[in-house]
């Protein structure tokens, strides 16, 4: 009997990549105009983004329901297995609540864990659940290990626009406008699950050098999975990122992961931000 490791595609980990990890992915419905979508599994960044740009109004992401986790933990679990489900942060989600109401009829079978966090701050916490599944750890040790690590983990992000924090109702048209001429760029923060505002600068260098200066405060756990990330359909902005913050992390890694944020937080924040997620000492 086996560990399987479901999460829902709030984590950006595709259809693709799920099935090369060995990840049961749950997509999120996203419905743009009137289409609607499989995140993850229909609707890729690209489409995405393009979708976003050229819409008057903002995407809609439908929470998972328990039914649908019930079919998913019922055949992750029809040999004997168990299962680990990993879940976007119940502060910015109904869908954790849905796996914790349909894992009610998997009593020992599967464990839910409310990641807390969402985008590549969740992916972290699924890399380090595979760490744990190959170390041999039970469902239930698994899932305690990961409530007490996700309490490390760190995202922040440098915003490239506040249009769509007003789109969203987020901010108000004024505080969008006064933003906009002033070129303030806001770094935003997953904190106890939700997301929070931690600082501005005026123009991208400034905000470059804040978000390195909060990242170096806290500090990396090299030891730990972590990783860069950035959004729209240009990655320019991160790798110069990472080149300008290279003090961040030139004397403990040779490469530093960059990942694509989706449509869940994408919706709320737009193209052209970049972010960074670990652990922190």
């Amino acid at each position: 009997m086996s560990v399987k490791l479901i999460v829902d595609s709030a984590s950006d980990i595709d259809q693709k990549e799920a099935e090369r990890l060995g990840v049961v992915l749950v997509p999120m419905e996203v419905k743009i105009g009137e289409e609607e979508y499989l995140d993850g599994v229909t609707l890729t960044p690209d489409l995405f983004y393009e979708k976003l740009t050229q819409s008057g109004e903002l995407p809609k992401t439908s929470q998972i329901n328990p039914y649908r986790f019930s079919e998913v933990f019922a055949k992750a679990t029809e040999n004997g297995d168990s299962a680990v489900a990993i879940t976007i942060s119940s502060k910015l989600s109904g869908t954790y609540a849905s796996a914790k109401q349909a894992a009610q009829d998997f009593q020992g079978k599967v464990f839910v864990v409310d990641s807390l966090n969402a985008c590549i701050g969740e992916r972290l916490l699924c890399q380090r659940a595979l760490t744990l599944i190959k170390e041999g750890g039970s469902a239930a040790e698994i899932a305690q290990t990961l409530d007490k690590d996700k309490k490390k983990i760190n995202l922040m992000a440098l915003l490239g626009t506040l249009e769509y924090l007003k789109k969203g109702g987020r901010i108000s048209a004024a505080v969008a406008f006064a933003g906009s001429m002033l070129s303030l760029k806001p770094v935003v923060a997953v904190e106890e699950g939700a997301i929070r505002l931690v600082g501005k600068a005026l123009g991208s260098k400034k905000g470059n050098n804040l978000l390195s200066n909060l990242v170096a405060k806290k500090g990396i756990d090299f030891t730990m999975p972590y990783g860069v990330v950035w959004s729209g359909t240009d990655d320019t902005l991160i790798k110069q990122y990472v080149q300008d913050s290279a003090h961040l992390w030139q004397h403990a890694t040779d490469e530093v992961p960059s990942y694509r944020i989706g449509s869940t937080i994408g919706t709320h924040i737009g193209p052209n931000a970049i972010g960074v997620a670990f652990f922190e000492k």
